[in-house]
């Protein structure tokens, strides 16, 4: 059983990992990876014997993120796979983890966005190899930022304080 519950509760940290590479190459998140978090957050919690109201919970902040998410991408702040790997992340994290992964977010966006401003200034520009295409791609001025990664590294560092990484914790 515990390795059943591992399984599960590794496949948050190993998604957003792929999230954050798969948009830092691609500037994409496909939408497999929200749907994988989505659909393995219950059966997770389920195991894990998480009580039916902190699941409630998980679902409220998730759902309440995927809001915040929607508005942002009709902003023009962030794409749209940003927007559900944010709420399929707030669902895993749940409250009061929310407020980390929401702050650090918030910073590992706000540091990207200044270093691919340095990365594309006009000092630097000159020394972007051509190849790979993605570090070509992401050095080029008007670009978008792959806010995926400031996600990934914001769920990464507030899993810890979840319920379900408690939870898993003192399975150990």
């Amino acid at each position: 059983m515990a390795l059943i519950q591992s399984a599960l509760v590794f496949v948050f940290p190993a998604m957003v990992i792929v999230a954050g590479l798969k948009d830092l190459t691609s500037y994409t998140i496909p939408n497999w990876i929200s749907l994988v978090l989505i659909g393995t957050f219950f059966p997770a919690a389920l195991l894990l014997g998480l009580p039916p109201e902190a699941i409630g919970v998980s679902a409220a902040v998730g759902v309440a993120a995927l809001l915040g998410g929607m508005v942002m991408f009709a902003l023009g702040w962030i794409g749209g796979g940003d927007a559900k790997l944010f709420a399929a992340s707030a669902l895993w994290l749940g409250w009061p983890a929310f407020v980390p992964f929401l702050l650090i977010t918030c910073v590992m966006g706000g540091a990207l966005a200044v270093a691919l401003l340095f990365l594309r200034s006009n000092q630097l520009q000159a020394f972007v190899p051509s190849n790979p295409r993605w570090l070509f791609r992401l050095a080029t001025k008007g670009e978008n930022v792959p806010y995926g990664v400031a996600i990934a590294v914001g769920a990464l560092a507030a899993f810890s304080t979840s319920t379900l990484g408690v939870a898993f914790a003192g399975l150990f």
